[in-house]
């Protein structure tokens, strides 16, 4: 059985989503399959259930959909953005360091191999992998460095299906130009494309599916209607676009969107739970109608707290009054010193922090990456860490404030109860593990009604 490469258009065209239905479809199906990408570029990252490592959000959350333990050969490579052209570098799960670009692109030598390793072990256990792609593969600067879409698809001789957003406008240019731009040997291996994002009357684009397969010589495998789907997030531009039902709402939650926000997959839970309304915000006058505020995860937690400060949020997240979160940076950042002698994280070595919590903060060069079971404000919470920040306790609270160092938090109902209770006795609260295995069966059949599964699973099977 052939692997099989999804390749975008242009950037957030729904690679990861349209990745994940495929390979829960296949395995549905009864294909021993795997999510994988080679190379990823998110602060957005979970702890891999297999040797403790650290991989991004799409290849987990495909995995843990049909099953399957996570392990960092789903995601050999993970790029978490830094400051000023660098880049913080995890490979096969374990933090490397920060690189610069032309760092990262002089070592392409030393990078394919980590890739092709990966794929190969996977292959030994897996019928077939679901190889997402990233970006545009036709970038033609940057194509022989390009790990995610050329090098597997050339490598592994992977099928290939392309997709395209049809809200960024231009969809034709797109598809015709990317399908041509492709190099000749992986033009054939394209199944066909997916016009994705569709909204309107599917009617509509009957003489545009005709001009795709007649004109191009494209065949269409499927328009798939526009659907909200408000789990899995890849990154910030992703996020941004969840939707929420609000007729029974109940309690505004704010969550400060730091310039370097990370693990934004922590408010999954709250943007579909209906009794709450949740903003990101980002200025202390949105702060004051909101009845609890997260201060969320960070990559850069000095930057972000200089950023804090010149916005004005301390006067907010200083007030006793206030029922205030702090999840991993954001709880670092309460504490009364942040030290980084050994320039982790900035190339400031004191900093004062917000002093809610009494003590210091000090960077290790040695990230702390588990995840377990945790007794956390009386209860105990299923989570994951993942930090260099390091002091002496995991979880702190006084007078309203809430904090700690471990992520995915309010996937714990008991502990979201906990919270929202506080705030108004009627919350009822919800089962999320059974609500996010509801929204996942859910969201895989839409797809499979708007998409040709018949025609891309023979074209693998060969």
């Amino acid at each position: 059985m052939r692997s099989l490469s999804i390749f975008g258009t242009s950037s957030d065209a729904g690679k990861s989503t349209l990745a994940f239905a495929i390979t829960y479809l296949l395995h549905k199906r009864g294909v021993k399959v795997a999510p994988f990408k080679a190379q990823n570029v998110s602060n957005n990252s979970v702890v891999t259930d297999i040797d403790a490592g650290e991989i991004a959000i799409p290849q987990a959350f495909a995995a843990e959909a049909i099953g399957l333990q996570t392990t960092p050969l789903f995601n050999p490579i993970l790029l978490k953005s830094g400051g000023a052209s660098k880049a913080h570098m995890i490979i096969n799960g374990k933090s490397i360091g920060d690189t610069n670009v032309w760092e990262y692109y002089r070592n392409m030598k030393k990078l394919k191999p980590i890739v092709k390793e990966a794929f190969k072990k996977l292959q030994e256990e897996y019928e077939c992998i679901v190889a997402e792609g990233a970006g545009s593969p036709v970038e033609l600067n940057l194509m022989d460095k390009d790990l995610s879409n050329i090098y597997v698809a050339k490598k592994f001789d992977t099928k290939i299906v392309l997709v395209a957003d049809i809200q960024r406008g231009g969809v034709f240019a797109s598809v015709y130009g990317v399908y041509k731009l492709l190099p000749n040997k992986l033009r054939k291996n394209v199944i066909g494309v997916v016009i994705n994002k569709f909204q309107g009357d599917m009617r509509l684009f009957d003489e545009g599916v005709s001009i795709i397969e007649q004109r191009f010589g494209i065949p269409v495998l499927g328009v798939v209607p526009f659907r909200p789907f408000n789990l899995g997030f890849e990154d910030s531009a992703s996020l941004m676009g969840y939707t929420q039902e609000l007729s029974r709402a109940s309690i505004k939650v704010g969550v400060v969107k730091l310039p370097h926000i990370s693990n934004f997959t922590d408010f999954e839970p709250l943007v579909v739970d209906d009794e709450i309304e949740l903003s990101f915000i980002t200025t202390p006058t949105e702060a004051l109608s909101c009845d609890m505020l997260i201060l969320p995860g960070s990559k850069r937690v000095v930057d972000d707290l200089s950023w804090l400060r010149e916005r004005g949020f301390e006067e907010v997240l200083c007030d006793k009054k206030r029922l205030i979160i702090a999840i991993c940076g954001g709880y670092e950042m309460m504490f009364e010193r942040l030290l980084d002698n050994e320039d982790v994280e900035s190339q400031v070595r004191e900093t004062q922090g917000l002093g809610r919590f009494k003590g210091d903060v000090v960077f290790q060069k040695e990230k702390i990456v588990q995840k377990g079971c945790y007794k956390l404000f009386g209860i105990m919470c299923k989570g994951y860490e993942i930090h260099n920040g390091t002091t002496k306790k995991r979880s702190k609270s006084k007078k309203n404030l809430y904090g700690t160092f471990v992520h995915g938090i309010f996937e714990n109902d008991a502990l979201r109860e906990h919270f929202f209770k506080k705030i108004n006795s009627d919350y009822q609260g919800y089962n999320f593990a059974e609500y996010k295995k509801s929204a996942i069966a859910d969201f895989a059949s839409h797809i499979e009604r708007h998409l040709d599964m018949e025609k891309i699973y023979k074209e693998i099977e060969c």
